[in-house]
């Protein structure tokens, strides 16, 4: 990884850009995966520490980063972050923060104007943030030549119809209302459902469970394959335990039954794994051993 926290590799003709916000111990483990057999941790102690794991103080290390996606002549976004002065009082660690990420996007190359697409793959304020940003005291669209992708089940579910996730937590109206109306006012948003296909290289898939409408990110080109998962992973522990959900996750059993599904089909089709907040390299590799999912 470069200085600037930015760097570049290939999946067929596809070029994927990973811009790197900050990388730091976050949670304590057993908070953030909370259903996790005792003493797996240290078992994985080796694979885990240091990019994933801090064992001094049990806490998870976590990236904030966005994704460039270069395909068929377009550049796509595959989430951005928190954004700058947001308030989000149920996080202190997002509450008011001020990133870099325009300056890190254009030291990658990347101008907001040049930005095709904005695949948001759930809608949670960590990767929605810099949908907008504020002129002169309003929140407006960041890329204002974008479509932004928004999965139709979050959209409803975080806003005003279901009163903003059903009123459980604050973050959830601020977040809607200053991360994603301000896109539906200025008309660049598109809602979809089930599969949608962003061009002959990138396919967006549901795989709910972590929010009603989380979804995936498939990429196919030139014989190769990758997959942007979000949140579906917040640690390489949960490859081999499927089964165990995030604090984070709405629903923890059908966030299960989706890991489990797309890690499978990883594994099976050799399919890069990209989650949302791997620290290290920020990918995985999946295979099968002995009936289980494990590390490639």
């Amino acid at each position: 990884m470069t200085e600037d926290n930015v760097e570049k590799f290939m999946i067929g003709d596809v070029e994927v850009v990973r811009v790197v916000e900050w990388a730091q111990p976050y949670a304590p483990a057993r908070t953030l995966v909370p259903d996790l057999p005792p003493g797996v941790w240290q078992d994985l102690r080796e694979t885990l520490a240091p990019d994933h794991w801090e064992p001094e103080t049990d806490r998870v290390v976590v990236a904030l980063q966005t994704w460039v996606v270069r395909s068929a002549g377009r550049t796509v976004l595959v989430d951005t972050g928190v954004g700058n002065g947001r308030e989000r009082p149920g996080n202190p660690l997002f509450h008011m923060s001020q990133g870099d990420l325009p300056g890190r996007l254009a030291r990658a190359g990347v101008r907001p104007e040049e930005v095709d697409v904005v695949v948001n793959t759930h809608i949670h304020g960590d990767h929605v943030g810099w949908n907008t940003h504020d002129v002169d005291g309003s929140w407006v669209p960041m890329f204002p030549s974008a479509r932004y992708l928004l999965p139709a089940a979050d959209d409803f579910h975080f806003g005003p119809e279901n009163n903003y996730g059903g009123a459980v937590r604050p973050d959830d109206r601020l977040t809607y209302e200053d991360s994603v109306a301000p896109v539906h006012r200025a008309g660049l948003a598109t809602l979809w459902d089930g599969t949608y296909r962003v061009d002959e290289q990138l396919t967006l898939e549901s795989a709910p469970g972590h929010t009603p409408g989380s979804s995936v990110l498939r990429v196919a080109s030139g014989g190769e394959r990758a997959v942007f998962v979000g949140d579906l992973l917040h640690s390489p522990v949960q490859i081999p335990h499927p089964e165990c959900s995030s604090c984070f996750c709405l629903d923890p059993r059908q966030a299960a039954d989706s890991r489990r599904r797309v890690l499978e089909r990883a594994a099976d089709e050799r399919e890069l794994v990209i989650p949302a907040h791997f620290g290290g390299t920020g990918v995985a590799e999946v295979r099968r051993e002995g009936g289980r999912l494990v590390l490639g």
